[in-house]
């Protein structure tokens, strides 16, 4: 299985999961114009792709599904509330949605999907574990703790895309108004490097590969991610391939911007 990140930050976020016959996009939170040339970019085969899994409606994560499902002719998988969320703003359009439960797993094509509930501020946000064959990764991005049941999720994983959102101490002295600072400290908003890095620490003899994602461009740096990262993975941080997404890969070397089990 291979994992690309296309996009991630409050600008957009989008996942291409690539195994050995199809494909899947987690999220599309950018335009299916810029998504297809960002995939094209980085290898990838809009072909190939079966699905569309979305984690949650907020429209940079969103923003470009209705469209691109429909170019690709190929469903929508959320939960519930995401979906009632997401047709009430695509109201009049057509793509064909899917509702998945968190615990219950579902089968597109190769891929076996697992929903999990994730911690944040939408309807009914969730993470998804994707297998195919013996490999699994979980993608958990845009949650404000991680609950034992998602930390167990995660366990069962080889690979793991993780929010790695905001230092603290940025946040605390940025330009953020009050409110919003709150908001993204709070358990329904987003993980800070901490979090991500003792979540890593727990994973660190199970998981083979991390990524760290949904990094603030205002409250955060991929240094900092990174060395908070390594410090919670400890004596395993040599073991573990440990990398940053960035908002926008580029057109450059955008396939280094995630990882092949």
């Amino acid at each position: 299985m291979e994992l690309t990140v296309l996009a991630s930050g409050s600008k957009g976020n989008c996942t291409y999961l690539r195994g050995e016959q199809g494909a899947l996009l987690v999220d599309a939170g950018l335009s299916a114009r810029e998504i297809l040339r960002r995939l094209e970019a980085a290898g990838g085969d809009p072909t190939l792709i079966e699905a569309i899994l979305v984690t949650h409606e907020h429209i940079d994560h969103i923003r470009g599904v209705d469209v691109l499902a429909r170019r690709l002719g190929v469903p929508v998988y959320a939960t519930g509330g995401t979906l009632e969320a997401f047709t009430a703003k695509c109201s009049g359009r057509s793509a064909e949605v899917r509702r998945c439960r968190s615990g219950e797993t579902f089968s597109v094509g190769d891929f076996s999907v697992e929903p999990f509930a994730a911690s944040h501020d939408a309807r009914e946000p969730c993470g998804f574990c994707v297998a195919e064959g013996d490999l699994r990764i979980g993608c958990c991005t845009d949650t404000g703790t991680v609950t034992t049941s998602m930390f167990d999720r995660l366990a069962s994983c080889d690979a793991v895309l993780l929010e790695s959102n905001h230092c603290p101490d940025m946040l605390e002295n940025g330009p953020y108004p009050a409110y919003l600072k709150s908001r993204i400290r709070s358990k329904r908003g987003h993980l800070s490097n901490p979090d991500a890095a003792r979540c890593l620490q727990r994973l660190a003899d199970r998981i083979h590969m991390a990524m760290l994602a949904h990094v603030s461009e205002i409250n955060n740096t991929p240094e900092k991610v990174l060395l908070s990262a390594l410090e919670g993975l400890g004596l395993y941080s040599d073991q573990i391939g440990v990398t940053v997404a960035p908002q926008d890969p580029g057109a450059v070397h955008p396939e280094s911007y995630g990882f092949r089990l």
